[in-house]
């Protein structure tokens, strides 16, 4: 197998990355979702735009609207709409649901980018697709009430899978724009919040764990995935996207706030094996035909 481009290895930095957040989001667990999507997409702004500061690039937060409307769009839409599912349906399912955003982006990829789907794509897909559903799906439940709630975990799906694959028609725009991307994102979640919530006074342990999530999964993660949505392969990428709730179990487990089961090792066996899979395409016969 040659060796993995840089702009995707990028972007499995970003699924290393958003590993971390639901480790991060039960230490913030006090704080209400709205808030704590402002308040870490704000400090994610805040450190991006130091960096663009410190190294003389402020320029690069210059975009035209339709280059706003993708970014803060898809930042701002995708968490929107996942966490008014988390509201009307059962958190277990909507996740279910909200993760078919992989293979989304596997046949989008395809679809409006004109890159070959092969065999290997699909049947890795397909192996972590299923691990991802035996880790996710054990607790899912779809009672007939819960119909809008699956529509807007859907919809999360489809929006985050679209922002993913229309980054490669903004090549042109430097990924440090996402730190303006993150900031409008704030802007709109605190403004959200204000309509329908309460703010909170978070403790010193939530304040920590904003600062580690603003800093890493929703902050340069999202800066790393933009690289490998533009330069790298998100066939190969979405595949192994599917490996973020696996290491996100695994990292609560580790941290003792989830049990080490049979059906995680199982699910990490299936994704691992999924991406191997994919990351194989092209080296062999089977691989390498087209669909």
């Amino acid at each position: 197998m040659g060796a993995v481009p840089a702009a995707t290895l990028a972007g499995c930095g970003a699924i290393g990355l958003w590993a971390f957040l639901a480790l991060l989001t039960r230490a913030a667990s006090e704080v209400p979702p709205l808030q704590l999507t402002a308040t870490s997409f704000a400090i994610s702004a805040g450190l991006g735009v130091a960096w663009l500061a410190g190294r003389g690039n402020l320029a690069q937060l210059r975009q035209p609207p339709l280059v706003w409307l993708h970014g803060v769009g898809g930042l701002f839409g995708f968490h929107a709409l996942y966490f008014a599912s988390l509201a009307r349906a059962p958190a277990a399912t909507a996740n279910l649901i909200n993760y078919t955003w992989p293979l989304l982006l596997v046949l989008l990829s395809a679809l409006m980018l004109g890159l070959p789907l092969t065999w290997g794509h699909l049947t890795g897909t397909t192996l972590a697709l299923l691990g991802c559903a035996v880790l996710l799906g054990g607790g899912a439940a779809f009672p007939a009430g819960a119909m809008v709630g699956y529509g807007l975990a859907a919809a999360s799906a489809v929006v985050w899978a679209l922002y993913s694959v229309l980054a490669r028609r903004f090549t042109r725009v430097p990924s440090g724009a996402v730190a303006g991307f993150c900031g409008g994102t704030a802007v709109l979640a605190a403004a959200l919040h204000t309509l329908t919530g309460t703010w909170i006074a978070p403790g010193p342990a939530a304040w920590v764990a904003m600062l580690g999530m603003g800093a890493g999964p929703v902050g340069v993660a999202f800066a790393l995935w933009d690289m490998g949505m533009k330069r790298g392969d998100p066939r190969l990428l979405g595949t192994l996207a599917f490996a973020t709730p696996v290491l996100s179990t695994l990292l609560l487990a580790a941290a003792g706030m989830a049990p080490f089961t049979g059906t995680t090792m199982l699910a990490a066996a299936l994704v691992a094996t999924g991406g191997y899979v994919a990351a194989r395409t092209g080296q062999n016969g089977f691989s390498n035909r087209s669909i």
